[in-house]
């Protein structure tokens, strides 16, 4: 059996969505729900934590894609939160790289670097020759 939870915190103008377990076809719409109500509410900047998420299948992938033309449809902001594994890669990110997604999204690695401002995502960074930000403690 899959399991997801989803908890949520506001900082600042950020709502911050904390995704732990497996988000495949049968967990997918909760997060696509709590996507869909945050904006609903007025929260146009959101950050989807999902350092926690074990397992995401192309339904998965499907709702972080789906969340991003969202807020850009009502001029809001999504980060994505995906820490690196001892590989460098963590399971989320590997699945929207294979699948040629990943460079859609801004990537941070933890919650902190998301919510600053002048953050710059993981995925510029390197781009630009510059070595990924320090990892922020929570």
């Amino acid at each position: 059996m899959t399991t997801i939870e989803v908890d949520e915190n506001e900082y600042g103008s950020w709502t911050v969505l904390l995704v732990r377990g497996e988000m495949d076809l049968v967990t997918s719409p909760r997060i696509r729900r709590r996507v869909h109500d945050a904006v609903a509410g007025g929260r146009h900047d959101l950050v989807i934590d999902l350092s926690a998420v074990r397992f995401c299948d192309s339904s998965g992938v499907g709702v972080l894609i789906a969340a991003r033309r969202l807020l850009r449809s009502c001029g809001g902001r999504l980060r994505l939160i995906l820490p690196e594994d001892d590989d460098g890669t963590g399971h989320v990110g590997r699945v929207l790289a294979a699948l040629g997604v990943r460079r859609l999204f801004e990537v941070y690695v933890d919650v902190p670097t998301a919510l600053t401002e002048a953050s710059v995502p993981r995925q510029a960074r390197t781009a630009a020759g510059l070595s990924p930000p320090d990892r922020i403690a929570p």
